[in-house]
Order: structure tokens, then C-alpha cells, then sequence
């Protein structure tokens, strides 16, 4: 028979007390209690209602673009069968997402797909929205995903948005930009991608989830670089030709607030911001603002920032596919407490493509 010392003893009991071995202490979920894979609150209801409706529209998006266009527009644009294949697939990848979230809300709870209007008459400028989309579809879920009280959900949404991140990372390798220009992808807000994603919904079920986030009136920058003008398709383009440089002008016009958006026109844009003064650049990690001239009604002018991430012989700041909004002040917020800036949003986002 084998006698343990009394220190020995003590020690296991301590590690049966602070729980797994190699585990140090802290952490949220971490203990033994079952994860509850459903909304925890109306925060996290409206949030995930919010990512069903961006699901769908993928998913609607990719399908429509495959049946919109010949073959031979296709072949035009450089797409052949393997790349439609590809945007094929990644309309079954929208069909899982879609399920998964639909789950989690409760299939009576949860919204069901709309009808959808889009901006595109061409391949390449399908490509280009569908590069857009999705940015705005993965910048916002990054927006609220560490916000939500169903950390177990959260987990789950993630290995879904990290799908998404690829989709959007292809769709610039077929409209020939480089796929990756960023060390860091931006978060919004759910009201900022709201506003972004309600213009292309028309009709919905009668029975669809209502969403309470904010619709800001619309921005648009009527000089935005064009993508759709570069090489075709590649796996990558290196070329000194930037689409945009700091110093550039950009022309701006906004809606005024008041104006019926979404489906059946049920949703109004509003702004509770005073004067529009500035001009908010989500980009990376930062919120970089820059001076309004006003130059008409509804209408305006800035100047592209400059600077680097983490300071001189870093990064540029402004790189990628980025956001743009008017507003009447210039807060500094993080990515963490973005929300900070929506009082302040006179209107807008709007993309900017700014390489």
C-alpha cells in the first residue's frame, strides 16, 4: 500500500478545486456550466436578426449574379467555369450560415428571406457589389460580435463570419485588386450596416423580425475610385498604381433625413446629429476624421487623410474597402465603443474603395 504525503493531498484537492490542470483562471465560459446557443437578450435577438437578413441577401446575391449573366458574359470578365463554380459554392456557404443563425434565433422567431433590388448591369460591376457587401456584412458582425451577451452564439457566428471574410477576399481577386490591402478589418455599427444593407431589400414576409436599429440617411460619393476598371481576375496584383492617395478631393452628397427605406418602405432614415462638420474614415483600427467644406445643399467636400497605423514606416491607415460618414462631431471611439459615434452621424456610410 502506497501513503501520499499531506502536501501531496493538498495539492490535488487545490487543483480539483480551481478546476483543469493548464487552465489558468479567468475567462468567461469557462467552467462546466452548458452553453445556451440562443439570443440572451433583445440585444442579442436584434443583432443576430440583423446578420439572418445579411445571410439572406448573400445568399440571394450570388444566385442571382450566376443566373443574371451568359456564360459568355462570364467568360468576358475573365470568370470561367471553375471561378462560377466558386461563387456557386459560396451561395451554399450563405445556405448553412442562414441555417445556423435561424437555429439559434428559433425557426418561429426567426426572419425569412425577402426580395432583393440590385445596382449592377454587368459582371464586373456584380463582382464589385459583391465585394462590397460583404465587407459590410463581415465589418458589422465584427461590430457587435464581442457585445453580445450569448457568448456561446458568438462563437458560433464567428466560424461563420470567418467564411465570410474569405468570400470578400476572393470577390477582390476577380475584380483584380489586391486581395488583402490591410493589416486590420474595420467594425461598424448594426445601425451603420443597417443603413448599408436596407436600400437593396423591397418585400418581406408580413411576419418578418422587425429590426430597431437606426437607418441614417444615405451618403454617396459621387467620385468614388472605380474598381471595375483594373486587370481581370488573378490571385493577386502588386502594381504601384493606387486607385486613391492621401491628399485626394472627395465630392460627397447626403439625403435629408425622413426619407421611407427597406422593405415595403416600413423603416425611416433619421439623425439625432446637429450641423454636419467632419468626415469619419473607418478604416483598420482607426477613426480618423477630416474637415467638411460644404459646398451646396446636402453636399460636401474633404480631403483623403494620410498617416500610418502604428506610426511612421508602419502602414497606411486608409487602405481597402472602408467606410465614410458625415458628422457634426469628431468623438474619439474605438472599435470597441463605436456605437459612441452614432449620435453624431449626420449620414452615411457610404463605401469607400479606397484601394
Amino acid at each position: 500500500m502506497f501513503l501520499l504525503s499531506l502536501p501531496l493531498v493538498l495539492s490535488a484537492i487545490a487543483r480539483l478545486a480551481l478546476g483543469a490542470p493548464f487552465t489558468p483562471p479567468g475567462g468567461l465560459g469557462t467552467n462546466s456550466t452548458p452553453p445556451v446557443y440562443q439570443p440572451l437578450s433583445d440585444f442579442d435577438f436584434q443583432s443576430l436578426s440583423l446578420a439572418l437578413y445579411q445571410e439572406y441577401i448573400e445568399l440571394d446575391l450570388f444566385h442571382h449574379g450566376l443566373a443574371q449573366f451568359s456564360v459568355n458574359d462570364f467568360e468576358a470578365a475573365g470568370l470561367n467555369a471553375e471561378d462560377r463554380y466558386l461563387i456557386e459554392f459560396m451561395a451554399d456557404q450563405e445556405v448553412g450560415h442562414a441555417t445556423l443563425i435561424s437555429n439559434i434565433l428559433g425557426p418561429d422567431r426567426a426572419a425569412k428571406q425577402c426580395n432583393y433590388t440590385y445596382p449592377f448591369q454587368t459582371v464586373r460591376d456584380f463582382v464589385d457589389f459583391c465585394q462590397k457587401l460583404t465587407r459590410f456584412g463581415e465589418s458589422g458582425t465584427y461590430g457587435f460580435l464581442e457585445h453580445l451577451d450569448s457568448r456561446a452564439s458568438a462563437i458560433l457566428l464567428l466560424e461563420s463570419i470567418t467564411t465570410e471574410a474569405r468570400q470578400q477576399l476572393i470577390f477582390r481577386q476577380f475584380e483584380g485588386l489586391f486581395p488583402m490591402p490591410e493589416w486590420f478589418i474595420p467594425a461598424i455599427t448594426q445601425s451603420m450596416q443597417w443603413t448599408l444593407l436596407a436600400p437593396y431589400i423591397t418585400l418581406c414576409p408580413e411576419n418578418n423580425t422587425h429590426l430597431e436599429w437606426q437607418n441614417f440617411p444615405a451618403l454617396t460619393v459621387t467620385n468614388n475610385p472605380n474598381a471595375t476598371q483594373l486587370n481581370g481576375p488573378a490571385i493577386s496584383h502588386n502594381t504601384s498604381a493606387a486607385l486613391s492617395n492621401p491628399g485626394r478631393t472627395v465630392n460627397l452628397t447626403w439625403e435629408s433625413p425622413g426619407k421611407p427605406v427597406g422593405p415595403d418602405g416600413k423603416y425611416n432614415t433619421s439623425t439625432t446629429a446637429g450641423e454636419p462638420k467632419y468626415v469619419a474614415w473607418i478604416s483598420q483600427l482607426n477613426t480618423t476624421y477630416t474637415d467638411l467644406t460644404i459646398t451646396g445643399n446636402n453636399s460636401g467636400s474633404t480631403v483623403q487623410p494620410g498617416g500610418e497605423i502604428f506610426g511612421d514606416n508602419t502602414f497606411p491607415t486608409i487602405n481597402g474597402t472602408i467606410f465614410v460618414l458625415v458628422t457634426d462631431n469628431n468623438p474619439y471611439v474605438t472599435p470597441f465603443n463605436l456605437t459612441m459615434l452614432n449620435q453624431h452621424v449626420v449620414a452615411g456610410p457610404a463605401v469607400y474603395q479606397s484601394g
